[in-house]
């Protein structure tokens, strides 16, 4: 009985996982490498010209992504 009590309040405390963009605590996202991405910034992404200002922002966010290391 104790675990489940533990478990439903671990439930309702974490929600997501927080944007590598715009840095928010989200429950719908995309992963790319170890990175997390929510949908609207991916949709923002996507629908952004690469002549705005905001293409800019994204790329200096993505580049926080890296590629992780194989250990083999």
């Amino acid at each position: 009985m104790e675990v489940e009590e533990l478990n439903s309040g671990l439930a309702h405390n974490e929600v997501g996982e927080t944007c590598v963009i715009c840095e928010h605590l989200k429950p719908r996202g995309i992963h790319l490498y170890t990175s997390f991405i929510c949908t609207e910034c991916e949709t923002d992404l996507i629908q952004t010209d690469t002549d705005d200002p905001r293409y800019k922002y994204f790329l200096n966010k993505l580049k926080k992504i890296t590629t992780p290391e194989i250990f083999s």
